[in-house]
């Protein structure tokens, strides 16, 4: 760990650690690893492997995303998609202007086919009639931003209260009616999986329209995601990337010693859960914000100032997973590309139900239809919230045979086969992301995200940068994004830069 070269020479670089080999932490590496002030840099990543919340598994004889599925807006002014493109990792369609062109409002497509629970399909023109008025209600939600006085406190009330109004003048038959509000139900629950939240009554109404929808048609990588963060970590110098390095406690404003730099001292010193202790000048915090919210109390000594720790409590991280299904014939139609499921006797006018272990599913979206890969077929199903934290404690068994049961009574065949296998992520359950995506929540404002890129120390009239902070909840306006991490490395990585700029550039190895 202690030198790229081996001599003292070598290390005369400022000293930069990056805590997190996810997109934000690898973008902040490549960045500085080409810097002429040629830092000594190390990246400690806890796991075993690199990409954080990018997660692609070889699985069903093809290439999963446990993690990140698509690129959100993939077109010029989204660097994923741009450095996606650079690595050859896009097909000639993701790659067409047509698809960069193309303005989705950041909604979701329409789906295949959409079941009920009690074994019926729904007209596909009913569906796209409500989701016409749901994501006409959402757009609307963009009117109250910067808002000193909203009508409501989060988005799930706007959008509730809009809806009861017009559900009042609705004037089909009770089933009709009861209907469309259980497909609208849907929707909510969609547009849970959308913003990582279990209630939509927990996103803040102000802020919602802050976050920034890139044009383009959100798009997939055949070689799996993760071919990404693979190519960002193999750009690095040999031995910048640490496994299984978990970082214990990150000491900050001091004057630590090294028995490697007799008569040098360090502003931080970063502890390790095995015992070592590296000093350094800078540190760049890329954990998930889950993380912070648990570990914020003993990671930091001295602790964090007041209102950073406010920021952290005050922002919305939840949990949206996925569920594969692999089944020996599909029971779908072929070009079928989105199954949708509706509970007929639910609606977002109805108070929230508590999570019950026969009711996990209910939260359920629905299921997208995996490319079909050799004599595999598999579906892959979106449940977020406090039900997708449940199912993270269920055994595998018990997930399959409710799932099972579940298409059984959709499809109205309840002689369907059970899938032959599964697979599913437990963002919530992962020590080290405790989650998957953030979310401004109420109570909270673009400010806190703010707040929570800071660096520190504050109050030094001259930048020291000791603490530097990046990753997808740091990013204004492209939060809960894979792009919105990459640009906060970048940011955190130019900061860096800046405050070396000033100085001549010591003529040491380069990484």
């Amino acid at each position: 760990m202690e030198s790229r070269g081996g001599s003292a020479e070598a290390m005369r670089g400022p000293r930069v650690l990056v805590v997190g080999g996810g997109i934000a932490g690898l973008g902040a590496a490549q960045r500085l690893c080409r810097h002429p002030a040629s830092p000594y840099l190390r990246v400690l990543e806890a796991t075993a492997r690199a990409g954080g919340r990018i997660r692609s598994e070889h699985s069903f004889g093809g290439v999963v995303e446990v993690g990140a599925h698509w690129i959100h807006g993939p077109s010029q002014g989204n660097p994923v998609f741009q450095l996606a493109a650079k690595y050859g990792l896009l097909g000639e369609k993701e790659l067409s202007e047509e698809n960069q062109l193309l303005e989705t409002g950041g909604h979701v497509g329409l789906p295949s086919v959409c079941y009920t629970d009690s074994g019926t399909s729904v007209s596909l023109e009913l569906v796209a009639e409500m989701a016409s008025l749901f994501y006409g209600l959402v757009d609307q939600t963009r009117e109250f931003l910067h808002s000193a006085r909203p009508p409501v406190a989060s988005v799930g009330e706007f959008l509730k209260q809009e809806i009861g109004q017009l559900a009042a003048g609705w004037t089909e038959d009770e089933g009709s009616r009861q209907l469309k509000l259980a497909i609208l139900n849907t929707f909510f629950n969609l547009e849970c999986c959308v913003s990582g939240t279990h209630s939509m009554d927990l996103v803040a109404l102000a802020p919602f329209g802050e976050y920034t929808v890139l044009p383009g048609l959100d798009c997939t990588f055949s070689g799996g995601y993760q071919g990404l963060t693979d190519h960002l970590a193999a750009s690095l110098p040999k031995d910048t990337l640490v496994f299984n390095k978990p970082v214990k406690t990150v000491h900050w404003n001091g004057a630590f010693e090294a028995a490697a730099f007799p008569g040098e001292t360090f502003p931080v010193l970063v502890e390790c859960e095995d015992g070592d202790r590296l000093p350094a000048h800078h540190v760049i915090i890329t954990v998930p914000l889950g993380f912070l919210k648990e570990r914020m109390d003993s990671f930091f000594e001295p602790p964090l100032p007041a209102e950073k720790v406010e920021a952290i409590q005050k922002l919305g991280f939840g949990t949206n997973n996925k569920i594969f299904l692999e089944f020996e014939e599909p029971f779908w139609e072929p070009g079928c590309q989105y199954i949708q499921l509706v509970w007929e006797d639910s609606s977002p006018l109805q108070d929230a139900r508590p999570v019950q272990p026969d009711t996990w599913v209910r939260k359920l979206i629905g299921f997208i239809v995996l490319p079909p890969c050799g004599s595999a077929h598999v579906l892959c199903g979106f449940i977020a919230g406090l039900e997708s934290e449940f199912m993270e404690t269920l055994s595998d068994d018990e997930v399959l045979s409710s799932l099972t049961s579940v298409l059984r009574k959709v499809t109205g065949n309840p002689q369907l086969p059970t899938p032959r296998s599964m697979l599913r992520s437990r963002w919530h359950s992962a020590p080290y992301t405790r989650g998957s995506y953030s979310y401004v929540a109420v109570g909270s404002t673009g400010r806190d995200i703010d707040l929570l890129a800071q660096p520190l120390p504050v109050e030094d009239p001259k930048p020291q940068l000791q603490l530097l902070f990046a990753g997808e909840a740091t990013h204004r306006t492209f939060y809960s994004t894979t792009h919105g991490a990459l640009l906060s490395g970048w940011r955190e990585a130019e900061r860096l830069a800046g405050l070396w700029e000033p100085q001549a550039p010591r003529p040491w190895p380069r990484l």
